[in-house]
């Protein structure tokens, strides 16, 4: 075991070559004894709240760069490892069999706005697999874009399960179930080998075995398993540097990475952390937000992941947390970070838009 003193995040104080390919068991007194705080809320000049959290930075080899907290924690990443999941829809060839595009593979790994740009893809996509917005199993909810929701409402029509998040994710599932001749009906149960298969990749891409591991139900209705924080960065490192990856995988790993990154509106939309950062960086950190606080990186010039869980579960203090993590990585320069303040320091305003306080980096972390 080595340290990584080359990469430009390794912070001040927590920087270690532990390696966190396979089991991670006997090493927990890496971790904090208590949860650190990530990120503080201000008003009125005082610190109002605070969110504690784990975090986590490994290189592609498996050694820790840095970690903050427990990074042995087992989290459900949720939707922060779409990506991962998208793995099999390309190395399976049903991209290829179904003609996917990359603006379509950017909408597999996507939390998307539900905006009419999102929509009319993944409607178009589902037709030509033979496939309809009936047969997403993902269920339905209002558009996260505030205009096209109140759009949908002034016209007095429902939302579909074309205007949910995850539809992207669950077209591309569809395909691969297609494309094996696999049942449609039912490919979101755990059992299904869609899941199984996805399992399979989540394995080796995390060095894990899973088989055990426990797992709930997301919010699209897709299984979510519980896996160390560390061993989600490493999966990320691998998203960046997939060169010991067999060489399927690999080929199906920068397809996914180009498309991710070529299209970054397509995997969040209007106003979203996903779409300004990855805009802001120009491709050099991929980011995907998840349920309950989770996020992940990809840093392809540094060969590194990155790995965040909230310990509340805020959204809010994710983003505020990665942003000030790929600031460590100089991936976003101090220019940037002025630049994108609404979401990387955001302000905290009243009723009437008076800003009363802001959400910030902890005094002193990540440094």
């Amino acid at each position: 075991m080595s340290d990584h003193h080359g990469h430009a995040c390794c912070g001040q104080g927590h920087t270690h070559g532990q390696d966190v390919s396979g089991s991670l068991e006997g090493h927990a007194e890496l971790g904090a004894a208590e949860t650190p705080v990530l990120v503080e809320v201000t008003r009125g000049g005082i610190v109002e709240s605070r969110h504690r959290g784990i975090a986590a930075v490994v290189d592609a080899e498996g050694h820790v760069v840095a970690h903050w907290g427990d990074f042995e924690k087992p989290v459900y990443a949720r939707s922060a490892i779409k990506s991962l999941q998208a793995i099999p829809l390309v190395e399976s060839g049903a991209a290829e069999a179904f003609g996917v595009s990359d603006e379509e593979l950017a909408l597999a790994c996507a939390s998307h706005n539900g905006e009419e740009r999102h929509t009319r893809l993944v409607s178009a996509w589902l037709e030509r697999i033979g496939c309809g917005p009936a047969d997403l199993e993902c269920g339905t909810h209002l558009p996260y874009d505030e205009e096209t929701a109140h759009a949908l409402i002034r016209a007095g029509e429902a939302p579909g399960t074309v205007h949910n998040n995850c539809s992207g994710k669950h077209a591309g599932m569809l395909s691969t179930a297609r494309h094996k001749g696999e049942p449609t009906k039912g490919y979101i149960r755990f059992d299904h080998p869609v899941q199984q298969r996805i399992l399979g990749v989540l394995e080796q891409m995390t060095a894990r075995d899973l088989s055990a591991a426990p797992w709930g139900v997301d919010g699209c209705g897709i299984p979510t398993i519980a896996i160390p924080l560390g061993s989600l960065a490493l999966a990320m490192a691998r998203l960046a540097d997939p060169r010991e990856l067999p060489d399927r995988r690999a080929e199906a790993v920068a397809r996914i990475r180009r498309a991710w990154g070529t299209h970054p509106y397509l995997v969040g939309g209007r106003g979203t952390f996903d779409t300004r950062m990855m805009e802001a960086t120009g491709g050099e950190a991929l980011v995907k937000i998840g349920a309950e606080g989770v996020m992940c990186a990809v840093l392809p010039g540094l060969g590194l992941g990155i790995a965040v869980k909230i310990e509340d579960g805020a959204t809010r203090a994710a983003g505020v947390a990665m942003a000030a993590l790929l600031r460590q990585c100089k991936v976003l320069t101090e220019a940037r970070w002025q630049e994108l303040a609404a979401v990387t320091h955001p302000e905290i305003a009243n009723r009437v838009g008076l800003a009363v306080g802001e959400v910030r980096p902890a005094a002193g972390w990540p440094g």
